[in-house]
């Protein structure tokens, strides 16, 4: 899949899956930061995947005295730089992300990072590129 006519907030609205991302990246205020140059690296998770947290801790999340824990937790799904999926095949690494903590990205069976497990890699972007994941990454910090 491929969208070089979007960029990455443009092609998850598209999709349809992330109504919960987008109304985060809203609430957390970094739409513009998505919209620009870039490039990054967006590890999406689906709707299902936030649906899957503890009852009540998107509603909690979106709330705006938490804007700065939602975008901690945003930022903690970006990597800086265009990585698309066979740069990852057979390795495993732990870039940083933009948020500051690092991600364990495992190549080696398929793509895992941390505990999520990327279920459609590179939807490419006019900014960057999008995998999907299965749940959400949270920071430790």
């Amino acid at each position: 899949m491929s969208d070089q006519t979007h960029d990455i907030v443009d092609t998850a609205v598209a999709a349809g899956s992330f109504t919960t991302l987008v109304a985060a990246v809203q609430a957390a205020g970094l739409v513009e930061t998505l919209k620009s140059d870039g490039p990054f690296t967006v590890f999406a998770p689906t709707d299902a995947a936030f649906a899957a947290l503890p009852e009540g801790t998107v509603e909690e999340l979106l709330k705006p005295e938490n804007k700065d824990k939602l975008a901690g937790i945003l930022t903690y799904h970006v990597v800086s730089g265009k990585v698309m999926s066979g740069d990852l095949a057979g390795a495993t690494a732990t870039p940083a992300s933009v948020q500051g903590e690092t991600l364990n990205v495992d190549g080696t069976n398929g793509v895992k990072v941390n505990d999520a497990t990327v279920a459609t890699a590179d939807i490419d972007c006019t900014n960057g590129v999008i995998h999907v994941i299965d749940s959400v990454l949270l920071p430790k910090g």
